[in-house]
């Protein structure tokens, strides 16, 4: 996949670096102008690369549009508390995206794999209630968003281990090992913005981010389903 995609990979991995370093030593106009850059190279690559044909493809691309609209809402949230409140809202309306793009998959043979979908949901279910009982006495009033934004990345997380069995193992790793980052990216902002703030923690929340939204996108591009008849 790294050759098929050689020309992408090194522009994303530019744009990778450029971040890291923007945030790694602060610079502030350089994150003003290259975070817009992660999720729109990833647009771009994937609607040139999928015509965005069927429902799957759509529901990704719009789930990659309002992650733009998130990451541009959160560069502003110092100006106004309520700009934080709206990303989280964008990035909200993403992940419901990813998740009905994903259910579709699983819809094609509900019947396989139940004893994997047991066990996702009861790893789902079980970070998402102990993270968000570990936050809440941080949360102030933000206890009722991160409580639904937290079931939602779970669900997020729980749909794209669903995928197991009905399409090609490529996009099942891609797109699973994206929703993890995902949690884990979302998870150390969840703890740096309300537990405590530690040193590089933008470092680590924006390479993981990255990694996550490539590791989707790349997925959905190379989404094959399987025949299950």
């Amino acid at each position: 996949m790294l050759k098929k995609y050689l020309k992408f990979n090194l522009l994303f991995a530019l744009i990778f670096i450029l971040q890291i370093v923007a945030e790694f030593q602060q610079i502030t106009t350089l994150r003003y102008f290259i975070k817009p850059c992660i999720v729109i190279s990833l647009m771009v690559m994937f609607y040139v690369s999928t015509n965005l044909k069927g429902r799957f493809h759509k529901r990704l691309f719009a789930g990659l549009f309002f992650a733009l609209l998130g990451d541009v809402l959160l560069m502003f949230a110092w100006q106004h508390p309520n700009y934080f409140i709206y990303g989280l809202l964008a990035f909200l309306i993403g992940h419901l995206f990813y998740i009905s793009a994903f259910y579709l998959d699983f819809r094609s043979a509900q019947e396989l794999d139940k004893k994997g979908a047991r066990l996702a949901i009861i790893l789902c279910a079980a970070f998402s209630i102990a993270f968000y009982f570990y936050l809440r006495p941080h949360l102030g009033d933000m206890k009722l968003p991160v409580m639904v934004y937290t079931f939602v990345i779970s669900l997020m997380m729980m749909m794209a281990a669903f995928r197991n069995q009905r399409v090609n193992t490529l996009s099942f790793n891609l797109i699973l090992f994206g929703a993890l980052f995902f949690l884990a990216s979302d998870a150390t902002l969840a703890y740096n913005k309300f537990v405590k703030g530690f040193d590089f923690a933008g470092v680590f929340i924006m390479a993981t981010y990255m990694i996550a939204q490539y590791l989707i996108t790349m997925g959905g591009i190379e989404r094959k389903l399987l025949n299950n008849d």
